[in-house]
């Protein structure tokens, strides 16, 4: 039995307004529940797409008032190192390769907004997916982070004190392995036919979606996850 979660990447007040309200629409016609991933002080020029909106936080607040779970996405949303740490899908990264005392530092000022603006969550995901062990030792830290959505795996598992709720693909498809799968959509970059096939599959698919409140207890990861994460990430290797 498959199950099917979306994360959307990139809230920022700078956001493109349009097609994050057009996202919108979309999901709260067929009852999606997204995980949504808030860069708390965004300096990214690739997502300052519109002006900035004085009524951002607001917003955020009515998605998690209407059940949409909030994520702590970074700080500032800017890769300066060249390392992918724990999930080396990019060779980039906000955090992996930087100082323990520089990641909390960061973890630390971006709770701290959120927080400021009402928000107080418990779910973490790194821009460009990277991070490393310092990450996690920061988030234990200076946050009460206990959930974080990303790596390569079947369904959720614990590991290093958190739960890891797998990321696995960039768009919705038929998946031919049984499990809860999540995919990553980037509202602000999407196109007129990104928007059309997600409602079609949404409408194809509408009842085997799960919220981000509905799944399963996680464990420890199984051998079958542990190939296909060493499998995954050999490929990825091989393709540079």
């Amino acid at each position: 039995m498959n199950k099917y979660l979306i994360r959307l990447d990139d809230a920022c007040p700078q956001m493109d307004h349009t097609k994050w309200g057009q996202m919108e629409q979309i999901l709260d016609k067929f009852g999606i529940k997204p995980l949504v991933g808030v860069i708390p002080n965004n300096e990214d020029p690739m997502t300052c797409i519109d002006a900035e909106d004085p009524e951002f936080w607001y917003h955020v607040k009515e998605w998690e008032h209407k059940g949409w779970k909030i994520a702590l996405h970074g700080y500032n949303h800017v890769c300066t190192t060249e390392t992918g740490g724990m999930n080396p899908v990019h060779k980039r990264s906000e955090f992996a390769g930087l100082s323990y005392d520089a990641q909390c530092k960061k973890i630390q000022d971006g709770y701290s907004i959120l927080k400021k603006n009402g928000i107080k969550t418990e779910w973490f995901f790194a821009p460009s997916h990277t991070f490393d062990k310092n990450t996690l030792k920061a988030l234990k830290k200076c946050s009460p982070i206990k959930n974080i959505s990303d790596m390569i795996a079947t369904k959720p598992y614990l590991s290093h004190g958190f739960t890891f709720v797998p990321c696995q693909m960039g768009r919705l498809r038929d998946m031919p392995i049984s499990g809860y799968w999540c995919a990553c959509y980037h509202p602000n970059v999407m196109t007129k036919e990104e928007f059309v096939l997600l409602e079609k599959f949404l409408a194809a698919h509408k009842d085997e979606f799960s919220s981000f409140d509905e799944l399963p207890p996680a464990s420890a990861k199984d051998i079958k996850d542990r190939i296909l994460g060493f499998a995954y990430y050999t490929l990825r290797r091989i393709k540079g």
